[in-house]
């Protein structure tokens, strides 16, 4: 007994010993890293993963609003029919919350990287990144944290709110710098998303982002529009589809690309290509129409098919208009005057499976891209920045125009591996030069080319589903114009949002700076309130 005692107190002692002298060690998280060790540029790819990472948000929402889109299905009543529904509140901040950790991600790849040259195109592509995020959350909100963001390490948790115009100003600015410091003779980001390391596809890039953000000011100071235009064009916008800006997404992360957010049951079966949309195109026999509509085949299990691929003759397309649910009232979906009637059983009793949807073949891959930037949409923001008399280069304004439609169509085949062989893609993109002589740009007058022109955005961001996009062109230009949905208990009183209310959150967690932004909204914190730009 007294041998047994002795080890156990010596076992205590050694015990003790050891913890004391490897305590450091032994309470250390053998996962940590440090900001010596560390890799920066592994934040570039979240920081892109997460901006590219709209989902749902620009389905529910944007899609809707610019009748790009429509659905009988309650879920899509937020955007649809403007109401306030299922998981509202969750959404209307989501882009405001995704897209800050998005930029935080990329400034804090700044951080990582300002004191080292070796490193300095990294660091600039930080830049961007920031950019293009910041854009995207006040294009939507308006007046949100900018110079005093993402400062947290320096104890800054409660950020001002800057007014659109100076967050303009500032993007602007910190865009030219960080175009003119990236270095071709340097090495790339080798965890790239988008580009893979090409810095002269970056440079590219932010050339043509820079000329997107001048566009945005044409209706509230033309002149600093025309003047970045001009710096953008300088510069080097992109020249071709090779250059788009797509993050590539796996169907592992369940549908967080735009287009594979459909293959949710519900959405698959209700989701439709709006009257408005489908509208547009036939009436100028647009070849697009075959290579992104279908109609599913007879009755509700084919509806309701995803491996089955529908009809896509041109002929046969019939848009959903937007504003009607399958409730059995009067805006049921049977009481259109044009329903083109019953088709089967459930949720397709209405006759929902005869409407337009995006095609199983294109659109239904959850391992397929989300849109940032496009060529086409580059060329016919050029095609405007030329119809306004700006120093844009020899190219006229038509022939920019036929280059952005042309783009539009051959983008499509960027989607998916399906998508890059598909036949009615292939058919559309040979037919497309015989439509453009059958419609080319109508020059007759400024006006009515500005008309054309940013109707083609309409339907370029909404084919490559890049409906925030879509959402904003619209707000800033006002076309194409659209009957807005008037639908009992809608939030907007009938008018399509014109912003997004802040994140719930703001308004408790960040209470003074919230209502200084507030103050500053003619119409409060609302849907219908207009930001600086839109005019």
């Amino acid at each position: 007994m007294k041998k047994v005692l002795v080890y156990i107190g010596l076992t205590a002692l050694l015990f003790q010993i050891g913890c004391t002298s490897d305590f450091e060690k032994i309470n250390t998280d053998p996962n940590a890293t440090s900001a010596e060790v560390f890799n920066p540029n592994y934040l570039l790819s979240q920081s892109q993963y997460e901006y590219g990472n709209t989902g749902y948000s620009q389905l529910l929402y944007q899609s809707m609003w610019t009748q790009s889109l429509a659905s009988t299905f309650s879920y899509y009543g937020n955007g649809d029919k403007y109401l306030a529904s299922g998981s509202f509140l969750a959404y209307q901040g989501r882009i405001f919350g995704e897209d800050y950790r998005s930029a935080s991600l990329a400034v804090e790849m700044q951080n990582l990287t300002k004191d080292k040259p070796a490193l300095s195109n990294l660091y600039n592509i930080g830049a961007i990144m920031k950019v293009i995020n910041i854009a995207h959350i006040t294009d939507c909100y308006g007046d949100v944290p900018y110079t005093e963001a993402l400062r947290a390490k320096e104890a800054i948790t409660l950020p001002k709110y800057d007014t659109q115009q100076s967050i303009y100003t500032g993007m602007l600015t910190e865009l030219e710098t960080a175009l003119k410091n990236l270095d071709v003779n340097k090495a790339g980001p080798t965890t790239d998303l988008i580009y893979n390391g090409d810095v002269a596809k970056w440079k590219k890039f932010g050339y043509s982002l820079m000329l997107r953000l001048a566009m945005r000011m044409t209706k509230v100071d033309e002149a600093s529009a025309k003047t970045w235009a001009e710096k953008a064009v300088a510069g080097g916008v992109f020249t071709s589809i090779a250059d788009n800006a797509k993050v590539l997404t796996d169907n592992s992360t369940q549908g967080n690309n735009t287009t594979g957010a459909l293959r949710v049951p519900d959405d698959y079966r209700e989701v439709r290509w709006s009257k408005t949309f489908i509208d547009y195109l036939k009436v100028t026999a647009d070849p697009r129409l075959s290579a992104i509509a279908e109609v599913s085949l007879p009755g509700y299990a084919n509806n309701s098919n995803q491996d089955l691929a529908g009809d896509n003759t041109p002929s046969v397309q019939i848009g959903l208009p937007n504003g009607y649910d399958l409730n059995g009232g009067a805006t049921d979906i049977s009481k259109h005057p044009l329903h083109p009637g019953a088709s089967g059983t459930g949720s397709d009793v209405a006759g929902v499976g005869k409407y337009s949807r995006p095609r199983t073949a294109i659109f239904l891959d959850r391992s397929g891209v989300n849109f940032v930037l496009t060529y086409a949409e580059t060329e016919l923001l050029l095609a405007e920045a030329k119809v306004r008399g700006w120093n844009v280069g020899a190219t006229s304004a038509s022939e920019h125009y036929n280059n952005g439609v042309l783009a539009a169509t051959a983008s499509l085949a960027q989607f998916n591996t399906a998508a890059s062989s598909d036949a009615a893609i292939k058919t559309a993109v040979a037919a497309i030069p015989t439509y453009l002589t059958a419609n080319p740009l109508n020059v007759s007058s400024v006006a009515a080319s500005l008309k054309q022109i940013n109707e083609q955005i309409w339907v370029t961001t909404s084919i490559t589903f890049n409906f925030i996009e879509t959402w904003t062109n619209w707000r800033r230009s006002g076309y194409p114009v659209l009957t807005p949905v008037v639908y009992a208990n809608n939030f907007s009183n009938g008018t399509i949002p014109r912003r997004i209310p802040y994140k719930v959150e703001e308004a408790s967690t960040n209470p003074t700076n919230y209502a200084a932004a507030v103050s500053r909204l003619a119409g409060g914190d609302t849907f219908t309130s207009r930001i600086w730009w839109d005019k």
